[in-house]
């Protein structure tokens, strides 16, 4: 099980965006990267490439390492980490550390 997935809301640990938040767009590499909205951005030259489209310098969000990452918990206000819980069914789900609550 997945401890980060798409449409998560998630807090950067390190880096030069360290304490922002921002949704997960994408994971990539096997579960390994995340591409977070917003956060992470660099520039990239980009030529024109057609008649109707602008060339330039354009700001794309570059994968960040899942371990870099923490779930936010809404009950909480704050980022935690995740634990799995087992449910009497069979099926798994994941839980905030400090809380319990279900995310």
């Amino acid at each position: 099980m997945q401890k980060i997935k798409k449409n998560d809301i998630v807090a950067i640990t390190k880096g030069k965006d360290k304490g922002k938040q921002g949704k997960v767009i994408s994971i990539i590499d096997n579960g390994s990267r995340a591409i977070v909205e917003g956060l992470n951005l660099f520039k990239k030259h980009k030529r024109q490439s057609r008649q109707d489209q602008k060339g330039g310098i354009i700001s794309i969000e570059m994968p960040v390492a899942v371990a870099n990452l923490m779930l936010f918990c809404k009950r909480c206000s704050k980022p935690v980490r995740v634990g799995a819980l087992t449910q009497k069914d069979g099926t798994k789900s994941r839980v905030c550390k400090v809380c319990n609550e279900a995310l």
